[in-house]
């Protein structure tokens, strides 16, 4: 009788401990399954483990994201992982990213952010393949690299305005109601969007002379309205142009920048050089930009689902994360980020997404 109590004692706990390891394992690989988990609101902790990529191994990586090879004397800002209150973000597998999108062409659009989150992806896909072969060519305003054991492309078109910015004979023209570059983004099987911090840019910075809204031709306007009004041309263009039983849709959210450091509790004159550790949820009060609300609004009032690759919180809590002063160049860049670094964690957050969904 004791043996038998013993032995069903035994059965149970061990029965106890199966299960409880394959609902952990549920959560690890199937956080946002059922869609309830916000994988964008978190903190940032430190993690011995990363960073995901030494950028030695990353041969074509731009010059001034490499932060190390640029000098920087701190490595602390490499050892953070983003990890979300209510689940556990899958960790980056790159050989399974290639796996579930073989045969894919994806197409990155936007502004140096996008190269900033480009450049991260073929970092981290090349070190997670690095007995495979790689191509990587740029023509224009295109650049790809392609692994093609995998017949997988990764393509940004640098494109800060999204919308069609035309010389003509009065000078260079924004025009915001118009799209026509838009052909050369059809035959992508995911697209990944990014436009804002060109549309602050003023005096020689300004790469336009004119702005033309609903048929007028202005020398300026408020920079808002005209980004509202450019998000709209884009917004309908897809909704017009995009099938989505095969084409996925993104938006890469607003990156923040760190030139003022009241947004973090320091003096308005503090920025992002000599920060080594990310601020806190309590110290950096954070609140949506105006810009992140027009993104919001935009993408509600589409037809087409887009998924909001909503980077800027995080983001915001990671003033050690530019380049700074270690770029290579002459500046203070607190706009971009190193690598490795921060856009990882975008493209950490975009394999989770695809993950999640049927490919």
């Amino acid at each position: 009788m004791g043996n038998r109590f013993r032995f069903r004692s035994f059965c149970w706990i061990g029965f106890s401990w199966i299960l409880i390891l394959c609902v952990h394992q549920v959560q690890l690989s199937e956080p946002q399954s059922d869609g309830r988990c916000d994988y964008f609101r978190g903190s940032w902790v430190f993690d011995e483990a990363y960073p995901l990529y030494n950028t030695s191994a990353c041969p074509f990586i731009e010059k001034e994201f490499d932060c190390q090879a640029n000098g920087r004397p701190d490595k602390l800002y490499l050892k953070y992982r983003w990890k979300p209150t209510d689940c556990m973000l899958p960790r980056f597998n790159g050989q399974d990213f290639l796996r579930k999108l073989k045969g894919k062409k994806i197409l990155f659009v936007g502004d140096s952010l996008s190269l900033n989150q480009w450049q991260s992806l073929t970092c981290m896909l090349s070190s997670a393949v690095p007995k495979s072969k790689y191509t990587i060519s740029r023509k224009g305003g295109l650049s790809t690299f392609s692994l093609p054991d995998y017949e997988v492309s990764l393509t940004l078109s640098r494109n800060a305005f999204l919308v069609d910015l035309v010389k003509e004979k009065i000078g260079t023209v924004l025009k915001l109601d118009s799209i026509e570059n838009g052909k050369s983004w059809k035959g992508y099987d995911v697209l990944i969007f990014n436009t804002w911090h060109w549309w602050l840019h003023r005096g020689r910075k300004q790469p336009w002379n004119f702005i033309e809204s609903r048929g007028k031709v202005k020398k300026d306007m408020d920079r808002l309205v005209a980004y509202r009004e450019g998000l709209t041309t884009w917004s309908k263009w897809v909704d017009a142009n995009v099938n989505t039983t095969t084409t996925k849709v993104f938006f890469q959210g607003i990156s923040p920048t760190h030139f003022n450091g009241e947004d973090w509790q320091e003096t308005k004159s503090t920025t992002c050089m000599g920060q080594t550790r990310p601020a806190t949820v309590s110290t950096h009060a954070g609140g949506s930009s105006a810009a992140a609300t027009i993104v919001k609004e935009v993408l509600k009032n589409m037809s087409t689902p887009v998924v909001l690759l909503d980077i800027t919180r995080l983001s915001e809590l990671r003033k050690d994360g530019h380049p700074s002063i270690y770029t290579g160049l002459k500046g203070n860049d607190c706009s971009h980020w190193c690598l490795a670094g921060v856009p990882d964690t975008w493209n950490q957050l975009l394999y989770a997404v695809l993950s999640t969904r049927e490919h």
